[in-house]
């Protein structure tokens, strides 16, 4: 073997080696994730949800392998991150929608900071018209926008609903203005099965489709 390609082996492994060094230097996805949610936990306002919500819905996409995901509502994207951190798991992805320039723009800030943007289309629009017009199939949909519209929300994305798939609405436990509707066509709906989870701060409704 030639001394010039001796020197060419040597210099591709110390490449090779510094490579693998700054690879591991860097922190994965779980642990920025994590990072973040921990440091900026008591900021969390501006209609966001909760830790231990973001939690349950982590664990229903993660339990049922959800990819197909639409959240009604982003706000500055507390949910946003949890939904997509559990999508970054089972290889889906997120559309949300949020109808406020602010909360949006901050949204995709928070969502590149913990590198989960890659998981999420962020729609900058009116919900009333976007859910409409949104095709699907989804199988997994988190809705937390204005609860007056939660029935019309219900229903416009019912029938893109997978079967086996997840309708959860947040707050259902306050008394605001069209709860009580919503919780009445959701409970009755034919196709739907409901629970609710009452030990939750402000209530969460989990309704899954039935196979035909």
């Amino acid at each position: 073997m030639s001394i010039k390609k001796i020197r060419i082996e040597w210099v591709l492994l110390v490449l090779l080696y510094s490579m693998i060094q700054v690879a591991s230097a860097q922190p994965s996805l779980d642990d920025r994730v994590q990072s973040f949610l921990e440091k900026h936990q008591s900021e969390w306002n501006d209609w966001n949800i909760p830790m231990r919500d973001g939690q349950l819905l982590y664990d229903l996409i993660i339990e049922h392998n959800y990819t197909q995901a639409l959240e009604i509502g982003t706000s500055t994207g507390h949910s946003t991150i949890w939904i997509a951190w559990a999508l970054s798991k089972t290889g889906g992805k997120l559309v949300t929608i949020e109808i406020d320039k602010e909360r949006h723009e901050q949204a995709v800030e928070n969502l590149k900071k913990v590198g989960l943007d890659r998981f999420v289309d962020f729609r900058l629009a009116d919900a009333h018209q976007l859910v409409k017009e949104l095709k699907g199939p989804f199988d997994f949909v988190f809705s937390d926008a204005d609860k007056s519209w939660y029935k019309q929300y219900f229903l416009d994305i019912a029938p893109k609903m997978e079967p086996g798939g997840c309708f959860t609405a947040h707050n259902i436990g306050m008394r605001m203005s069209g709860i009580r509707e919503f919780l009445d066509t959701v409970s009755n709906h034919p196709e739907f099965e409901t629970t609710i989870e009452t030990d939750r701060s402000t209530g969460i409704s989990i309704s899954y489709k039935q196979p035909k």
